[in-house]
């Protein structure tokens, strides 16, 4: 299955590409990469075969990919209903560790009342709290183990 944004590293920056070689390094149609051109992929000359050189097509793809990025600032979060990030509903978040050093910046959004989340290590949490008043939450009980069995087991003891 291919990937939904094209990894721009794959692109070998010092080689001519045609249509055909992006569409098959990428795994897409070759009308996908002829809309890329359209769109403003430079080609080499406006002749045909069409080529592309390697470092504007590793460009534009990145371009393309830094396009859509949506930083947050300190203290917000990222609310994926409202496409914006958000400082949370009182300025109260929750971290909830995954492991020893990350763990997710859970709080409400004040529009939509959804939960959002932001992935955090603690080393970084000072840079990204702001204004925010940041609560933490014990990591859930993980199953111990004990020396003494289970009484209620169906092993035959012999």
């Amino acid at each position: 299955m291919r990937k939904r944004r094209p990894n721009y590293r794959l692109v070998k920056t010092h080689r001519n590409y045609s249509v055909e070689e992006v569409a098959r390094m990428f795994g897409t149609h070759k009308n996908t990469v002829r809309a890329w051109v359209k769109a403003g992929l430079p080609t080499c000359d406006g002749k045909r075969p069409i080529l592309i050189l390697g470092y504007e097509l590793a460009a534009y793809l990145k371009a393309r990919r830094m396009k859509n990025k949506r930083p947050c600032q300190p203290g917000e979060i990222y609310c994926v209903r409202c496409r914006a990030a958000k400082q949370p509903a009182g300025d109260i978040a929750e971290y909830q560790p995954i492991t020893a050093t990350l763990g997710n910046l859970i709080g409400i959004c004040p529009d939509c009342e959804g939960l959002i989340y932001r992935r955090a290590s603690l080393a970084k949490l000072a840079q990204i709290r702001g204004d925010l008043d940041i609560t933490f939450v014990e990591a859930q009980r993980q199953v111990s183990k004990t020396d003494s069995p289970i009484v209620n087991s169906d092993f035959n003891q012999g």
